[in-house]
């Protein structure tokens, strides 16, 4: 009877272990991803400041937000606001290009200087990590759901928990967006 008192308990405290180190990381800034350069980047790394994460396409009609995007990394950008473009090509095939034509297209089109990400998914069965858990219900209640289009923007506090969710109409200077980001920043 001790014996299986004894092993009862080691299966239960192995369970609760596996469970544990199952559970969805805390922050979507928790996982790494690759830089349009090619290079591992560790999200963690912008952990403390606010971060804006975009899924973006260069073939859009929501393209011209990089414009925007780019002065509010000017803007802000010494006060801790972080900007993280993620090509993507799952809305009309809009982002069909190579790493280096992405980054090509936003530098000399946008004077693009906010991080580039390598084209991911953002819905989907291959949707990249950091977008899985965005979108989900479990880890992102309160703006949880795929993504529809384009050009959506997520804003992540110095906490790494995330604010505020954007859809593609809403410009990334329009009052709503500004407001939520001077918000973030003054924490």
């Amino acid at each position: 009877m001790k014996y299986n008192l004894v092993l009862i308990a080691a299966l239960s405290a192995a369970l609760s272990a596996t469970s544990v180190s199952a559970k969805a990381p805390e922050s979507p800034l928790s996982y790494e991803v690759t830089s349009l350069s090619g290079e591992k980047v560790d999200l963690s790394k912008y952990k403390g400041k606010v971060v804006m994460i975009v899924n973006v396409a260069s073939r859009c009609g929501a393209t011209p937000q990089y414009e925007t995007l780019q002065q509010l990394h000017e803007m802000y950008g010494d006060k801790g606001l972080v900007i993280l473009g993620f090509p993507c090509n799952q809305f009309g095939k809009q982002e069909p290009g190579t790493a280096a034509q992405i980054q090509e297209f936003c530098t000399s089109n946008y004077g693009v200087t906010f991080d580039m990400f390598s084209k991911i998914d953002v819905n989907g069965d291959n949707a990249s990590p950091v977008y899985k858990h965005l979108t989900s219900e479990e880890t992102n209640k309160d703006h949880a759901g795929d993504i529809r289009w384009n050009f959506e923007k997520f804003l992540i506090g110095k906490d790494g928990q995330v604010k505020a969710r954007f859809r593609t109409g809403v410009q990334p200077n329009s009052d709503q967006v500004i407001a939520a980001i001077e918000r973030e920043l003054k924490k």
